[in-house]
């Protein structure tokens, strides 16, 4: 039933007509993928996670992405693969259930409306990981929704 609850579609990030890369969050993670030039060998790419920066390139090359993220991650536990001519960044949130506008500062910020709609759907997916038996795949909310992290005490620890 969780998976019902995960993210739908990617969220694009555009930058003069062109995709620079698209993302997507669960209450624990946000991940980035990049669409990798043809024809580079994959050893030359590489990705630098720190805890409020990420920084992409070719070795040898200026990065193509070198910008401070929107909050903290956990560096020990965020990692990054290449598979099928893609870059699949998983950055560790800090702070479990809290709702980015955008993984990269100030670049490519969810409207207000995807904004809600993504809190929502991690409220949600919040409520199915405290409460298995129930299926929250069809619940909607009326009105503001509250923050994942706060509600009714927070997010339990394990």
């Amino acid at each position: 039933m969780a998976e019902k609850l995960g993210p739908e579609k990617r969220h694009t990030f555009v930058h003069n007509g062109q995709k620079v890369f698209e993302w997507d969050q669960t209450l624990e993670e946000v991940n980035m993928y990049i669409e990798l030039p043809k024809g580079v060998p994959t050893k030359l790419f590489h990705c630098t996670i720190k805890a409020s920066h990420v920084e992409v390139g070719i070795r040898g090359n200026p990065p193509y992405l070198n910008h401070d993220l929107t909050h903290p991650v956990k560096t020990d536990s965020s990692f990054w693969t290449i598979e099928d001519g893609e870059m699949h960044i998983t950055l560790q949130k800090r702070e479990k259930g809290k709702t980015w506008s955008s993984p990269i500062q100030g670049q490519g910020v969810l409207d207000p409306y995807a904004a809600d709609q993504e809190q929502k759907r991690l409220m949600l997916q919040r409520f199915q990981e405290e409460n298995p038996g129930f299926d929250f795949s069809q619940a909607q909310f009326s009105g503001t929704c509250p923050d994942p992290r706060t509600f009714m005490g927070g997010i339990r620890s394990e």
